[in-house]
C-alpha cells in the first residue's frame, strides 16, 4: 500500500555542506540533557551542536596539567580529541592537543565519527586520519601556537590567557567525570531552523483603535433597569419564543412574565432557602444553571431571577449519565466557584440519574449539591413591598461562562455587570439592533454569542429572540431559515455548521425567503477552515431566495475577550468584505505570504470584520513576551475594552497572564496604559483594517519548529473523499508529546459498512494528503467504530476526553495505522563504532584513572578444608559406597507429592542397591561397554538419582532428559528424540509409563520410533549385584553429559568430568554449610544446570537430606513448596522463577489461610533462585514482601549465576555479606558503560548482584571484541576460571573448533597464561563497602543479560528484558511481552490479558513508552493471546522459538500492526 515517502527537508543539505563537521563526537558530560530548540540560537555555528560542548570539553580538559588523563580505556571509547584545527575558532583547541600530543604517545588516529549520519552520504571520510593540528608537528612541545587571530605566539602564558577567555566566553560545563571522551550520551536531535524558511518582513503593527462608543444615546443605567422598564411599561411585549422538536412554538415569553418570574424566584432564593435556620444563600453567591439546550425560557428566568437577587449565575451543561465526558472538570469548576444550589427544571430533574435513596446521583468529581427546581409552584410570591436591591452596572461579577481548554480543564471566566452591559451597548451599536427587531437564535444560549445577542443584548432593546434547539436542527435543518421566512426575523444568529446542514436539505424548498435578514451573524467565522466556504455555498443557493450578500456577518468571540470583532453590513458603516488566500507552509512559520487559489496548499480566510465600538485591538507575538508582530507576521490578537471578562475565577496566576497583558512595542515601550486581555485566537491585521483570524491557539500543534492548526488538519482530512467515508465532524485531531515534541494523532469514526480495505486506502490517502499539504507527519492515524468517540454537549467531539483516551488506551480503534519513522526526527544519532582502543591502553587508561582491573574470586579452597577429604571424595561413586558403608541408614532423599506426602524415600544404602541392580541391567540387559552414554528420561524422582549412580557404578555417561509430556507429545517428544540423538545415547533408561508412551501411536505421528535405541524399563528389574564397581582411571574422565536448551534455542550438551563434578560438589558444601544434619528444601527441574547438581549429585557429597519438591507438583498445590520448607524447617532452599512467580500469583491473597495452617518460614536463612538470567528484582522483592508475613526474613531471597560453561558461578549461602542493589544508568548501558546513579533518578535501572562468587571461583571481565581485561565498572563479557568448569561443548557435529574459545579463552593483555571460560553473558564488577568473609572489601558481580540476546539496534546494544519493562508497564491488558529484530526492525510480541476490542489500544501505547524510554521506533507489534510467548523450564522467554513462529506465521495473532 503507497505510503508518504520519508522526506529530507532542504534544510539538511545546506547545513551540512556549509560546515565541516568536527572531527570528534562530543559526549556533553551534562549527558541527557536534552537539547530544546531555542538553545542554540546564542551559538555561532548555527548548523551543528556537535561543536560547541566539543570546544569546551578541550579547554576544560588542557586547563589542567595532566592532558594524558583523555587518552581513553574504554570499549568503544576512543583517544580524546584529535580535530582538525580549522574547525575550531580559536587556538584554546590546539594547546589542548599540542599538550596531549606531548604528554601521551598514545594512538591518536581516531577515525572522525560520521556526524551527518543518516543525512547524506559525506566525502570527509577520504581525508587522511591523522591529528592535523595547524603548525603542531606531532609529539613536539607547544612552541608555536596561533591565537584566535592566527597571530603566532611563543609563549604558554598568553595561550594560557586566551585559553581563560575563550573559556568565560562560555558557558560553564561541569568537568570531565570520566577520563575519555565518549559517544554524544544520546541527545536528542535538535532540528535545526532551516535558512530558507520566510520570516516576517514587515514593519511594526500598531494598536488598532474601534470607533467610540455612542454617547449621548437614552441607555437604561443597566441591564436589570432595562428588564424593569419592559417589564412593567411593555408587559404584553414578546421576549422570546420556544419551539419544539417538531419547529411548532410551545411558549413565549413576554418582558412581563420574564419579570415577574425572575422577581418571584428572586424572593424564592433569598428569603425561602434555610439551612440550619441561616439563609442559604447570600449576595455573591454562585449558583449552577442546568438547564438542557431545548427549554430557553426557564434558563432566562433563571438567570435574571439570580442577577435581581444579586447571585452569580454558573450556566453549565446537563450532565447526562454519572461520568459525562469532562463531568470531573465541570466539578473541579463548581467546586472551585464553591457552588453549592443548582437550579434546573422539573422535566430535566426528572430526568436527571438518581442514586438508591431518589435524590440526583453525585457526578464523577462534583462537590455536594441541592438542587431546586424552579417551575412556577415551586416558587413563592413576594410580598407587595418587596423589591430587590436592583444593581447598578458595578465592577461586582454579574456572571460566570465555563471554558474548556485544550488539555480538557475546565475554568470559569468571570463577567462583571460593568463588562456585561458594556458588551450589550457595543453588540447593540455594532449590529444596530433596534426595538422590537426579531432575532432567530441558532446558538447555545448558555455561553459564548448565543448569550450575548440572544439573552442579554436583546433584553436591552426589548427584542423578540425565536430559539431554534439543537434537536430540532437535527430533524430539520432548514428550521431556522423557515422560522426567518415565518416570523419576518430582521437578524439571525448561525453556526457556518447549520448553514452546511441546510444546504444539504434544501433541495424542492421554493417557497422559503431570507429578504428580511439584515444580518446574518455567523458566530463562528473565525474558524478559517470551515465558515469561508459555508458561506460562499450558502449565497450561491439563497441568493436566489432574497438572500443579500452584504447581510453576512462572521464575527470572533472568546471566552476571555467576548466579542472581538464582527462585520457591519455597508449601511452601518462597514468596508466591503475581504478574502486572503494564504500559503499554509508561511503560516506554519508564523508568517503571512499571499498565494495562489489554484494550489492545495493554501489556506482561505475572510475577515471577520471591525473592531467593536469602544475597544482596541492589537496583534502579539506567540510566545515569550507580548512583543507587537510585524504587519506580516500571525500572533494573537488581543482586546484591551470595558466590555472584556476580568478573570479565571479563583485562578489568579493565570488570570494576570491573560487579563492582564501589557504588550510592549519592539524597544521595550507599553503601547498603552490601560491592560489588554489575550483571545486565544491567531490572526492578523488586514487592508481596511479588518481583523483576520487563522486559527485558535487551543488547536495548535508545535511540530519541530513549526506550527499546525488542528482544523486545518481536520479540514484537508474531510476534503479526502469528503463524505463517503468519514463523517463531517466526527473527527478529531490533537497532538500528543512523545520524546520532547508534539506528535500529531488523528482519531475518526469510520461508517458502520466500511471494509479494511477502505479503511486503509482512506487511511493512506489521508496521509499522503496531510504530507503533501501541511508538509507534515502524522503520528497515529485511528478509526473508531461509528459513535464510539465522546461527544461534545452540543454535537462535535470532545477532543481532550478523546485524546484523554487515547493516551489510556481506553480509545478501542478498530484501525490503527502509525508511522514513527516518518515523523519521529529528533531520535539521537546512531552510534558510530570506533575504532577499538587497544587493550594496553585500556589498562594504561584506568592505571590513570586510578581504577583496578575488574577482577574477583570467591574464598581459597586450599584453606577451606584437609586436602586429604577432597582426594577422597573425587568420585561421586565412591563417596555413595562409602556413606551406604559407614551410615548405611541415613536418609538423603524425600520425594513428595502434590498432597505434600512422602512417596519415596532413599537412604544411603538404598540408594546403593538400587545403583546396583541398574548397573547390573544396564551391563546383561544393555550390553553396554564402559563409556557408553546413556539417556535417563525420568520424571523427578528418586529413580532418576538412582539411574544416575547406576550409570556411573558401570563406567557409563548419564544423559539426564526431560520426559515428553504426555498431553503435548508433538512439541515435547522432538528435543527428546534430538538429546538422545545429539548425545549418542547408546540406551534409553527410563519407567514403564514413559516406555509406553515413547512407542504409542501418538509419538509414532510425531517422530520416528524405529529410531530408539534399546530402551530399558527399570521399574521391575531383578536384585543382582554388580561383580565390581566401575572405578574411573583418572578425575579428568567424562562422568555426565548436561544438555539444555539455550534462551536462544540453541541445543548445548557439555561434557563434566568426574575432577569438576566432585568440585562442583564441594564449593556448593562451602558457601551453605551443607552437613548430614542439615535439611535442604529443592523445588527445581532435576534435568540440567545447577538444578540437576542439587537434585542428584549434592546430598550424596555433604551427606545432608534433601526434600525433593517436583515443580509440576505446584501446578495442583501451590502452596506445596513453602509448607515443605516450614515442616522440615529448611534453613536452605532452592527454587526457579517460574515456582517463585506461581507462589507469588497464586498465594497472594492467601498469606491469612497459611498462616493458620501453620506454615512460618522463619527458619530460612537463604532462599536461592536458580537462574542464568540477569536477576528478577521485582519478583524477589515482591516475594519477599508477600511472605513476610509468614516470617520469611526480609534479606533471605537471593539469586544464583551459572550457565552452560560453568553451571555455578555465583550462589548467595548462609554466610557473607546480604545480596546489594545498585542503579545504572540505561542509556550508558547501551554504549556499554556503566554509570551508577541515584535511585529513582531519570533512566535508573536496578540491578541486584547475583549471590556470593563460589570458593574456588576467579570471575574476570573482559572486552567483548578485544579480549582485554576491562577496569571496575565497565560492561563487558563475564568470564570464569574454576575447578568445576564444564571441559567443553558435546555439540551436534562435534564442531568444537567454532565454540573452542569459549571453554579456552586467554586475554589478549595482563595475564595471559589463565584458561579462561567465556560465559556469554554482559556484566560488570564492583567493590562493596562490605567486608566478605576473609575480611576483604566484598567484590559484587552484576549480571546485565545474555550476549546472544542482545539487540544490536541504531549502533547501541540493547537487552530485550529491558524493553519488555518498559512495554509491560505501558497498559494494564499487557499480560506478557518479548521482543526480537527482524531485518533492522524492532518486533514487539505483548499478549493481551483483555478483551479483543481492547487490542489496537496497546499499538500507540506500546510505540510511545519504547521511543520515549528507549528511543527506539517499534517496527512491528504483535498482539497475541496469553500464553503464545514460548517460556522455557527455567521460566526465561524462548524469544528466537517465538521469532520463528512469528515469521512462519505460526503466532495466530489477534493484530499486527507495521508502523510505517
Amino acid at each position: 500500500m503507497p505510503m508518504p515517502s520519508k522526506r529530507r527537508s532542504v534544510l539538511v543539505h545546506s547545513s551540512v555542506e556549509t560546515y565541516t563537521p568536527p572531527d570528534t563526537s562530543s559526549a556533553s558530560e551534562d549527558e541527557g540533557s536534552l537539547r530544546r530548540p531555542g538553545r542554540l540560537t546564542s551559538t555561532p555555528l548555527q548548523s551543528h551542536p556537535s561543536v560547541e560542548p566539543w570546544l569546551d570539553r578541550v579547554v576544560q580538559g588542557s586547563s589542567t596539567s595532566s592532558s594524558a588523563s583523555s587518552t581513553s580505556s574504554h570499549p568503544g571509547g576512543r583517544p580524546a580529541a584529535a580535530p582538525s584545527a580549522a574547525t575550531t575558532p580559536g587556538a584554546a583547541a590546539a594547546t589542548a592537543l599540542a599538550g596531549l600530543t606531548a604528554h601521551a604517545h598514545i594512538d591518536l588516529h581516531s577515525a572522525p565519527p560520521d556526524v551527518t549520519t543518516g543525512l547524506v552520504e559525506h566525502s570527509h571520510y577520504e581525508r587522511p586520519q591523522v591529528a592535523s593540528v595547524r603548525g603542531v608537528p606531532r609529539g613536539c612541545g607547544g612552541s608555536v601556537l596561533e591565537t584566535a587571530d592566527g597571530v603566532p605566539v611563543n609563549s604558554r602564558v598568553s595561550s594560557k590567557i586566551q585559553q581563560l577567555l575563550n573559556t568565560l566566553k562560555r558557558p560553564k560545563r561541569p568537568p570531565l567525570k570520566e577520563f575519555f571522551v565518549d559517544d554524544f550520551e544520546e541527545l536528542l536531535e535538535v532540528q535545526q531552523p532551516d535558512p530558507n524558511q520566510p520570516k516576517p518582513e514587515g514593519s511594526q503593527t500598531a494598536v488598532l483603535q474601534g470607533e467610540p462608543l455612542a454617547a449621548g444615546a437614552p441607555w437604561p443605567p443597566s441591564l436589570l433597569a432595562a428588564l424593569q422598564r419592559w417589564g412593567t411599561t411593555q408587559p404584553r411585549a414578546p421576549c422570546l419564543t420556544a419551539l419544539d422538536t417538531t419547529g411548532k412554538a410551545i411558549c413565549t415569553l413576554t418582558y412581563g412574565k420574564l419579570w415577574s418570574r425572575s422577581l418571584k424566584l428572586a424572593y424564592t432564593l433569598l428569603n425561602k432557602l434555610t439551612s440550619k435556620n441561616e439563609p442559604l444563600l447570600k449576595p455573591g453567591d454562585r449558583v449552577a444553571l442546568v438547564f438542557p439546550n431545548s427549554d430557553p425560557v426557564m434558563f432566562m428566568v433563571a438567570f435574571y431571577g439570580c442577577l435581581l437577587a444579586e447571585l452569580v449565575p454558573v450556566p453549565i451543561e446537563v450532565p447526562l449519565t454519572r461520568k459525562d465526558a469532562g463531568s470531573q472538570q465541570v466539578g473541579f469548576l463548581l467546586g472551585s466557584c464553591g457552588v453549592t444550589l443548582a437550579l434546573t427544571t422539573d422535566a430535566c430533574q426528572k430526568g436527571l440519574p438518581k442514586a438508591q435513596t431518589g435524590e440526583v446521583a453525585t457526578f464523577k468529581g462534583w462537590p455536594p449539591l441541592s438542587w431546586l427546581v424552579i417551575d412556577g409552584k415551586h416558587l413563592a410570591k413576594p410580598p407587595k413591598d418587596w423589591h430587590p436591591l436592583a444593581q447598578d452596572a458595578g465592577s461586582g461579577t454579574a456572571y460566570i461562562e465555563y471554558k474548556t481548554s485544550k488539555e480538557g480543564s475546565t475554568v470559569g471566566v468571570t463577567v462583571s455587570h460593568a463588562s456585561l452591559l458594556a458588551q450589550c451597548r457595543a453588540l447593540t451599536q455594532a449590529c444596530g439592533y433596534s426595538e422590537a427587531e426579531t432575532l432567530t437564535n441558532v446558538l447555545d444560549f448558555k455561553r459564548d454569542a448565543g448569550l450575548w445577542h440572544g439573552v442579554l443584548t436583546s433584553v436591552l432593546n426589548r427584542m423578540h429572540v425565536v430559539s431554534i434547539p439543537y434537536a430540532l436542527m437535527k430533524v430539520n435543518p432548514l428550521s431556522w431559515i423557515q422560522k426567518v421566512c415565518s416570523y419576518k426575523a430582521r437578524a439571525a444568529l448561525v453556526k457556518s455548521r447549520d448553514m452546511h446542514w441546510s444546504l444539504l436539505a434544501q433541495r424542492g424548498q421554493r417557497d422559503v425567503s431570507l429578504s428580511s435578514l439584515r444580518m446574518l451573524i455567523v458566530a463562528d467565522g473565525a474558524n478559517p477552515s470551515g465558515s469561508i466556504s459555508s458561506c460562499d455555498a450558502f449565497l450561491n443557493v439563497f441568493q436566489s431566495r432574497g438572500l443579500r450578500p452584504e447581510v453576512i456577518c462572521p464575527c470572533a468571540s472568546s471566552p476571555e475577550a467576548l466579542t472581538v470583532a464582527i462585520r457591519r453590513p455597508p449601511d452601518l458603516g462597514g468596508p466591503p468584505p475581504r478574502k486572503a488566500i494564504l500559503s499554509m507552509n508561511g503560516l506554519s512559520y508564523g508568517v503571512i505570504r499571499v498565494d495562489t487559489e489554484e494550489k492545495l496548499s493554501v489556506l482561505t480566510v475572510q475577515d471577520v470584520g471591525q473592531v467593536m465600538p469602544g475597544a482596541s485591538i492589537c496583534v502579539v507575538k506567540v510566545d515569550g513576551a507580548p512583543y507587537l508582530c510585524k504587519t506580516d507576521e500571525i500572533g494573537e490578537i488581543c482586546v484591551s475594552s470595558s466590555a472584556t471578562g476580568t478573570a479565571y475565577y479563583g485562578l489568579l496566576g493565570i488570570t494576570k497572564n491573560v487579563f492582564e497583558t501589557v504588550p510592549v512595542t519592539a524597544g521595550g515601550v507599553p503601547v498603552s496604559d490601560r491592560p489588554f486581555t489575550r483571545t486565544g485566537l491567531l490572526g492578523f491585521i488586514g487592508p481596511d483594517n479588518l481583523v483576520f483570524v487563522v486559527g485558535k491557539l487551543d488547536g495548535l500543534m508545535v511540530v519541530g519548529v513549526r506550527r499546525h492548526n488542528a482544523d486545518d488538519v481536520v479540514a484537508t482530512a474531510l476534503a479526502v473523499e469528503p463524505m463517503k467515508f468519514v463523517y463531517r465532524g466526527r473527527i478529531a485531531v490533537f497532538s500528543v508529546t512523545v520524546l520532547h515534541d508534539d506528535r500529531i494523532v488523528l482519531v475518526a469514526e469510520q461508517r458502520p459498512d466500511a471494509s479494511e480495505e477502505d479503511s486503509f486506502q482512506w487511511m493512506s490517502r489521508v496521509l499522503q494528503a496531510i504530507d503533501s499539504i501541511h508538509q507534515v507527519g502524522v503520528y497515529c492515524l485511528a478509526l473508531v467504530p461509528a459513535n464510539t468517540l465522546p461527544k461534545a454537549p452540543l454535537g462535535g467531539i470532545h477532543i481532550s476526553e478523546t485524546k484523554q483516551r487515547f493516551l489510556e488506551g481506553t480509545l478501542h480503534p478498530c484501525n490503527v495505522l502509525m508511522c514513527p519513522h516518518t515523523c519521529v526526527t529528533n531520535l539521537p544519532k546512531p552510534r558510530q563504532k570506533q575504532p577499538e582502543v587497544g587493550p594496553a591502553s585500556m589498562v594504561v587508561g584506568n592505571l590513570v584513572a586510578g581504577k583496578r582491573i575488574a577482577q574477583a574470586s570467591g574464598r581459597e579452597l586450599a584453606h577451606l578444608e584437609d586436602s586429604d577429604q577432597a582426594r577422597k571424595f573425587l568420585f561421586l561413586a565412591d563417596v555413595l559406597q562409602w556413606r551406604a558403608h559407614t551410615t548405611p541408614d541415613h536418609p538423603l532423599f524425600l520425594l513428595l507429592n502434590a498432597k505434600g506426602t512422602v512417596t519415596s524415600t532413599a537412604t544411603c544404602v538404598q540408594l546403593h542397591k538400587r545403583a546396583e541392580r541398574v548397573a547390573a541391567a544396564l551391563m546383561e540387559k544393555g550390553r553396554l561397554n564402559v563409556g557408553d552414554h546413556v539417556a535417563l528420561v525420568y520424571p523427578p524422582g528418586v529413580d532418576l538419582i538412582a539411574a544416575f549412580y547406576g550409570c556411573l557404578y558401570c563406567g557409563c555417561v548419564p544423559v539426564t532428559v526431560r520426559p515428553p509430556h504426555p498431553q503435548n507429545l508433538g512439541t515435547t517428544l522432538p528435543t527428546v528424540k534430538m538429546i538422545v540423538e545429539v548425545s549418542k545415547s547408546a540406551c534409553v533408561l527410563t519407567t514403564q509409563a514413559v516406555t509406553r508412551l515413547l512407542r504409542s501411536k501418538e509419538a509414532a505421528a510425531a517422530v520416528d520410533v524405529r529410531t530408539w535405541p534399546t530402551i530399558l524399563d527399570t521399574d521391575d528389574i531383578p536384585k543382582r549385584k554388580v561383580a565390581s564397581i566401575f572405578r574411573p582411571p583418572s578425575p579428568d574422565v567424562l562422568a555426565y553429559l548436561d544438555f539444555s536448551v539455550s534462551t536462544t534455542g540453541i541445543l548445548a550438551g557439555v561434557k563434566m568430568s568426574h575432577a569438576a563434578t566432585s568440585a562442583l560438589c564441594r564449593s556448593i558444601k562451602l558457601q551453605c554449610e551443607l552437613y548430614p544434619s542439615r535439611q535442604i528444601a529443592i523445588c527445581l527441574d532435576p534435568y540440567c544446570g545447577l538444578g540437576f547438581a542439587l537434585w542428584c549429585l549434592c546430598s550424596v557429597y555433604s551427606g545432608h537430606q534433601s526434600v525433593l519438591v517436583p515443580p509440576l507438583e505446584l501446578e495442583s498445590n501451590v502452596s506445596l513448596w513453602l509448607s515443605a520448607v516450614s515442616q522440615y524447617r529448611a534453613r536452605v532452599t532452592f527454587c526457579s522463577y517460574s515456582v517463585m512467580e506461581m507462589c507469588t500469583r497464586g498465594l497472594g491473597t492467601q498469606t491469612g489461610v497459611l498462616r493458620m495452617k501453620g506454615v512460618n518460614l522463619s527458619c530460612v536463612r537463604t532462599c536461592m533462585v536458580v537462574a542464568e538470567e540477569r536477576p528478577r528484582i521485582a519478583l524477589t522483592q515482591s516475594f519477599s514482601k508477600l511472605f513476610k508475613d509468614l516470617g520469611l526474613p526480609a534479606r533471605a531471597v537471593s539469586t544464583t549465576f551459572g550457565c552452560r560453561v560453568n553451571v555455578a558461578i555465583c550462589l548467595q549461602g548462609t554466610a557473607g555479606p546480604d545480596p546489594t542493589t545498585v542503579y545504572v544508568d540505561m542509556r550508558a548501558l547501551r554504549h556499554d558503560r556503566v554509570r551508577l546513579v541515584e535511585r529513582g533518578s531519570p533512566h535508573s535501572l536496578p540491578l541486584m548482584e547475583s549471590g556470593k562468587i563460589l570458593p574456588g571461583v576467579k570471575v574476570i571481565i573482559a572486552h567483548t571484541e578485544t579480549k582485554g581485561p576491562l577496569g571496575d565498572s565497565h560492561l563487558g563479557e563475564i568470564w570464569v576460571s574454576s575447578p568445576h568448569n564444564a571441559t567443553g561443548y558435546y555439540t551436534v557435529y562435534g564442531e568444537e573448533a567454532l565454540h573452542a574459545d569459549h571453554f579456552s579463552a586467554r586475554l589478549s593483555f595482563g595475564d595471559t597464561q589463565t584458561v579462561w571460560a567465556r560465559t556469554g553473558y554482559l556484566g560488570f564488577l564492583r567493590r562493596t563497602e562490605l567486608t566478605d568473609a576473609s575480611g576483604g572489601r566484598h567484590d559484587a558481580l552484576y549480571v546485565v543479560g545474555s550476549l546472544d540476546e542482545t539487540l544490536e539496534l541504531r549502533g547501541m546494544r540493547y537487552h530485550p528484558i529491558d524493553i519488555e519493562t518498559s512495554v509491560i508497564r505501558a497498559h494494564r491488558s499487557i499480560a506478557e511481552c518479548a521482543v526480537f529484530t527482524w531485518t533492522n526492525l524492532l518486533v514487539v510480541v505483548v499478549e493481551l490479558d483483555g478483551l479483543e476490542q481492547d487490542a489496537l489500544d496497546l499499538v500507540a501505547l506500546v510505540t510511545n513508552v519504547v521511543l520515549e524510554e528507549h528511543y527506539l521506533v517499534v517496527g512491528v507489534v504483535v498482539i497475541v493471546d496469553p500464553g503464545v510467548i514460548p517460556i522455557n523450564s527455567r521460566g526465561e522467554k524462548q524469544r528466537m522459538h517465538l521469532r520463528d513462529g512469528f515469521l512462519a506465521d505460526q503466532l495466530d495473532p489477534i493484530y499486527v500492526a507495521y508502523n510505517m
